[in-house]
């Protein structure tokens, strides 16, 4: 069998063949929920909602997913050895739309789109027809416009 590996924390992916039979150790791999609390300096801290214990991850250890921390949000945070090797977050998430360019009267009926700016810094298209104070839904793994939510 022919597999892709990727290791989860050099980031390197390999390419493995198995024959049939062959058997392979299983990585020990925690899966905890800890909240994202608050940013200290350059540290993103996420909390056991359990037992108060606090997690510290800088931005370059988690990527592009910094764009989408919102405080008191719940994460999964994936855990090899005692040391955090990922943070998944929940597949949408609801942001506020803090800058865009409004929309014409008329241009909505195009389907065209237009950069806008989020609460949390991050640059998503957008229908013509969301304006500033918007609430979206943004898919966090594509950074993708979902919908518009609330009241319009």
């Amino acid at each position: 069998m022919r597999t892709k590996l990727r290791n989860y924390v050099t980031g390197n992916t390999v390419e493995r063949t198995f024959r049939a039979g062959e058997q392979v150790d299983e990585a020990n791999i925690a899966k905890e929920a800890k909240q994202y609390t608050y940013m200290d300096a350059d540290q993103y801290v996420f909390m056991d909602m359990t037992t108060f214990e606090e997690t510290r991850m800088s931005a370059s250890e988690l990527g592009d997913k910094t764009k989408w921390l919102k405080e008191n949000m719940e994460c999964m945070v994936l855990m090899w050895n005692d040391k955090v090797i990922d943070v998944e977050l929940p597949i949408t998430v609801v942001v506020k739309v803090t800058q865009t360019d409004p929309g014409l009267k008329g241009d909505t009926a195009q389907g065209g789109s237009k950069p806008a700016t989020t609460e949390t810094g991050a640059v998503v298209n957008v229908p013509l027809f969301v304006n500033h104070g918007d609430m979206i839904q943004v898919d966090t793994r594509t950074s993708q416009y979902m919908s518009r939510v609330g009241a319009f």
